[in-house]
């Protein structure tokens, strides 16, 4: 059980955050120019961390004095995986290539800090998929919640590294726009897989 809400965790995190964004270009950006990779790659999970456990954490407190609150997670959690993979299917019948030309510069710690920060925590679309996606799905876990959290977190920081020193090998690969176009099929394929376990039990009831 509490593996199984750790791996799920883990997978959920990753297909949220793999999705095409300023964030992630910015990354790669940084990657293939070989600048202030580690902080710009920990930078990002740690914003992501710090947004995944407070999603978890506030939502799991309420569930205890609440119980219904349980049922209506996994139903919230279900619109979000559903809605997720039908966005997904819906970018992979119109792939695009990740630009990483056009961003904004910058080489010192600070100005990358400053920038990677910025890309994160304006970004509402963040909020959504960390507080209240992850958060939801989280406490639909009930004693797995921080299990899951830690998953997400997991994979959080292995993607934004993977991503950050494996760009000098990934950038050629994701200018064409078919290899996202594979990317989201899977992607919208496991957020099916995810929601339908989801809603199951509430069905079954």
């Amino acid at each position: 059980m509490l593996s199984g809400s750790l791996f799920f965790g883990f997978t959920t995190g990753l297909s949220l955050i793999v999705a095409i964004g300023a964030q992630n270009a910015f990354v790669l950006r940084q990657g293939i120019r070989k600048e202030q990779v580690f902080i710009t790659a920990l930078v990002c999970s740690l914003s992501d961390a710090i947004l995944i456990a407070a999603g978890a954490s506030g939502m799991g407190a309420l569930v205890d004095r609440a119980p219904w609150i349980l049922v209506i997670a996994r139903i919230g959690g279900f619109i979000f995986l559903a809605s997720y993979a039908i966005f997904a299917f819906r970018r992979a019948l119109k792939p695009e290539a990740l630009k990483v030309s056009g961003l904004p510069g910058a080489t010192t710690a600070v100005s990358i800090i400053g920038t990677t920060l910025a890309l994160t925590w304006l970004n509402p679309h963040v909020y959504i998929d960390t507080v209240l996606l992850l958060g939801s799905i989280a406490t639909s876990q009930a004693a797995g919640a921080p299990y899951f959290a830690t998953g997400a977190i997991i994979a959080s920081f292995t993607w934004f590294f993977a991503l950050a020193y494996a760009a000098r090998f990934l950038a050629p690969l994701f200018a064409n726009p078919k290899a996202w176009q594979v990317l989201d099929v899977l992607i919208g394929i496991v957020m099916l897989i995810f929601a339908s376990m989801l809603i199951l039990p509430v069905l079954t009831k």
